[in-house]
């Protein structure tokens, strides 16, 4: 039995919406970063959560981001490098 499925519904939710409102103050670390690093980024949160509560894409996205992603991302995301391209690929290859 895997551990993680005996915690509490209510504790896991509150794991994660802290997980969430942590990485919307950290808005400096950038999805390809967290792509390279650890092979998902908010984007797969909100399609995680939106898989799961039957969300359209667009408001999935805006749970996730505290706000529509277009403005998210116009405020926040900068253009990514060559590197970081290559290190998120790498990451995505170890997903499968």
């Amino acid at each position: 039995m895997d551990r993680l499925d005996t915690i509490d519904d209510a504790a896991a939710a509150a794991a994660f919406r802290r997980l969430v409102r942590h990485l919307r103050h950290r808005s400096d670390a950038q999805n390809v970063d967290l792509m390279g690093l650890a092979g998902f980024c908010r984007n797969c949160l909100s399609d995680w959560i939106g898989e799961a509560a039957g969300l359209d894409r667009d408001t999935a996205r805006e749970a996730i981001y505290g706000m529509p992603y277009a403005a998210w991302k116009d405020a926040h995301q900068g253009e990514a490098t060559p590197e970081q391209l290559a290190r998120m690929a790498e990451s995505v290859k170890k997903n499968a």
